[in-house]
């Protein structure tokens, strides 16, 4: 089943854990999908294009750790 809930920042952070201005500066630096829908200048995602974008990412190593 697709999943086509329109995603905004703030969900994608909560997904992602991490602060809304992280995946600001993701997508600022050409690191995440171009927005699905974009809506009175508002971007927007839909859940399956972040999940896959997600899973597909490298990883950073566990803070503190290295």
């Amino acid at each position: 089943m697709i999943d086509r809930t329109l995603w905004s920042y703030q969900n994608i952070a909560a997904h992602l854990r991490v602060q809304r201005d992280t995946v600001r500066s993701y997508r600022k630096h050409g690191l995440m999908p171009p927005p699905d829908v974009v809506e009175d200048g508002r971007s927007y995602w839909y859940a399956d294009t972040v999940r896959s974008w997600a899973a597909a990412r490298p990883r950073s190593r566990t803070r503190g750790h290295g």
